[in-house]
């Protein structure tokens, strides 16, 4: 069983939903409390032990590549300033040299072409899919939950979570058999099911474990929904041939596309920060009284 190293961030999106935010501001690069969304995502991949970042990028998505790289100008200023506390915070987050890559997608295909799109970086091996979108709030991390699963099991693993059963029908949920120790065999995925029909509760929830047979699939998928290349139905031509296990992870996640979604990820960050939680929470109860 090979190791998880590398994981595919797909960020090339417009980010649509949540305009005019992001109109000229990458949605990765909106802020959730004092950081970056995709900062959030890196950070729950590096617990997991990810060594390698392919983001698949797009047009004006330059502030993702300058924000993982040095600011020569800003470290100089702290620097003459005495600003250490802040200098060592940059410096402590700056990655390793090489450890993160960048390839364009040019045209807007969908999700299943983003990721075919970084298929020479992964190459032959196993990796993780995150959706820079969604953010988990878990400990240990989602990431790190899902690849204890899958050196349990092998094969791919889909994150996934329960919600009620009449709200199945805005979510792709999962058909599994039982579970086994942290992982459930994975039978069939159905996008948006009515809730009369919907094999289970379970939805996918923006991680994945994938083997690197799926590019081939990817390269040969014919165009599905929204006329795009969709990871979905290259997952259910490979669910023929190869295992697919489901990991119900431990945590919250946050659908941070959406303005409702990204609000709530904002103060569900900022309720969860160890020095400015309390006074957050304070704030919110203040402003909630005055109304």
């Amino acid at each position: 069983m090979k190791k998880i190293r590398k994981a595919v961030l797909p960020v090339a999106g417009f980010g649509t939903r949540v305009l005019p935010a992001t109109k000229s501001l990458p949605k990765e690069m909106l802020p959730v409390f004092d950081r970056p969304a995709v900062h959030w995502v890196v950070e729950e991949a590096l617990e997991a032990g990810i060594e390698h970042f392919v983001f698949v990028t797009g047009r004006n998505k330059n502030a993702i590549e300058d924000y993982f790289d040095r600011a020569y100008e800003l470290e100089d200023s702290l620097r003459r300033a005495g600003k250490t506390v802040q200098l060592k915070m940059l410096e402590d987050m700056l990655p390793e040299a090489g450890s993160k890559s960048f390839v364009r997608q040019q045209s807007p295909l969908g999700l299943g072409h983003a990721v075919w799109c970084a298929r020479d970086i992964i190459g032959n091996e196993p990796f993780a899919v995150l959706l820079p979108d969604v953010l988990v709030q878990a400990s240990p991390s989602c990431l790190a939950q899902m690849i204890a699963g899958y050196e349990e099991v092998g094969g791919n693993v889909i994150a996934v979570d329960p919600v009620p059963m009449d709200q199945v029908s805005s979510y792709g949920v999962i058909a599994h058999g039982p579970k086994v120790g942290k992982s459930m065999p994975v039978t069939g995925m159905v996008e948006k099911p009515a809730k009369e029909v919907a094999p289970s509760n379970l939805r996918i929830t923006g991680r994945y474990i994938l083997q690197p047979e799926i590019f081939h699939y990817l390269e040969t998928q014919e165009r599905g929904a929204g006329g795009e290349i969709q990871l979905t139905d290259a997952m259910l031509r490979l669910m023929q041939v190869q295992a697919f296990h489901a990991v119900e992870f431990a945590g919250r996640d946050f659908d941070c596309g959406s303005r409702i979604g990204y609000a709530e990820a904002f103060v569900g960050y900022a309720l969860k920060d160890p020095e400015l939680g309390a006074d957050v929470r304070a704030m919110i109860e203040k402003l909630l009284a005055r109304d």
